[in-house]
């Protein structure tokens, strides 16, 4: 198997299209094209079907993904360890986050980054939890920032502990439902507890389903026999907490984005529900020092620069 055949084949997998594949490997798509069908002549199968609008692996593609991604991260990971041994600053470092947060941390850790490793070319991807899970467990990313619950880690992760942070309870500081109101600035530990349904004929805007939090937010709402209506939902934790302050609705959040607190109060809420933030990668990985290093500072920003507001 050629290596830069299965870097096609697989970029053409991650992003279901010869056309966004040829542009992320500055090929022409003319030329990726005639890669996938000269490869798929000589192995006498197709490894993609062919819809209107994407491409998707066939079974024979799935086993050529498969072996071909082993492949290409035990390359990484040889040149990884033989950087190592050059002590030299070479190759790349690929880095998946979520949304928001990710980018704030990625602006605030990159130049620290560059400075250091000048000859690290960094490949950061924003996406979805569950993508990144995918991504890691294939080896086609080297390090995740993710927020998980426990049944989300898989026994071939590691999840190495940032912080845990509970999910609160947000209301505009208008509401009636308002009450017992904490000052801005008060340690999560202190905050006030009230339970979901004392918000009864408030709307909400709430993540959307699929995503981790909502997942978190439906067992909150289920234990709590209570069925809000739900004005709105989004991928952005601050549209939903914008709304809040504008005394539109209420949300449950994370404390990573306990902020707004003289528009909002925040309330803890009854069993302390909480998801863990965690640096993960693929069990047994090999991690260079450039990995390592970004590592430290990932931790040094979320301990440091942006911290959960709680007793010191």
């Amino acid at each position: 198997m050629d290596l830069k055949q299965i870097e096609y084949i697989v970029k053409i997998a991650e992003t279901g299209s010869i056309t966004k594949a040829a542009e992320q490997l500055f090929i022409t798509q003319s030329a990726l094209n005639q890669q996938l069908l000269k490869l798929e002549q000589q192995l006498g199968i197709k490894l993609f079907v062919r819809h209107k609008h994407d491409l998707t692996p066939t079974s024979a593609g799935q086993v050529y993904l498969e072996y071909g991604r082993n492949m290409l991260r035990e390359k990484r990971e040889a040149y990884n360890i033989i950087h190592d041994m050059a002590q030299s600053s070479l190759g790349d470092l690929r880095l998946t986050f979520s949304r928001e947060r990710g980018i704030d941390m990625l602006v605030a850790t990159y130049p620290q980054f560059h400075r250091r490793f000048p000859g690290i070319t960094l490949r950061p991807h924003e996406m979805f939890v569950v993508d990144q899970l995918n991504w890691l467990s294939r080896g086609d990313t080297d390090l995740g920032v993710v927020t998980v619950t426990e049944k989300q880690k898989t026994p071939d992760l590691e999840f190495e502990l940032i912080r845990r942070e509970p999910m609160l309870l947000a209301i505009p500081r208008e509401s009636p439902r308002a009450v017992d109101l904490a000052r801005p600035g008060t340690p999560l530990e202190d905050l006030p507890y009230l339970p979901v349904d004392q918000c009864k004929d408030s709307p909400f805007v709430l993540m959307f389903p699929k995503s981790t939090m909502r997942q978190i937010i439906d067992r909150v709402l289920k234990e709590a026999d209570y069925h809000p209506y739900v004005l709105f939902e989004s991928a952005s934790i601050r549209a939903l907490l914008t709304m809040v302050k504008n005394n539109m609705a209420c949300t449950i959040v994370s404390a990573g984005y306990y902020k707004y607190q003289d528009k909002i109060a925040y309330y803890r809420i009854p069993g302390d529900p909480y998801w863990e933030m965690c640096i993960t990668y693929k069990k047994g990985a090999y991690l260079n020092k450039a990995m390592l290093y970004y590592k430290d500072l990932i931790h040094e920003y979320f301990q440091v620069k942006a911290p959960l507001i709680t007793k010191k």
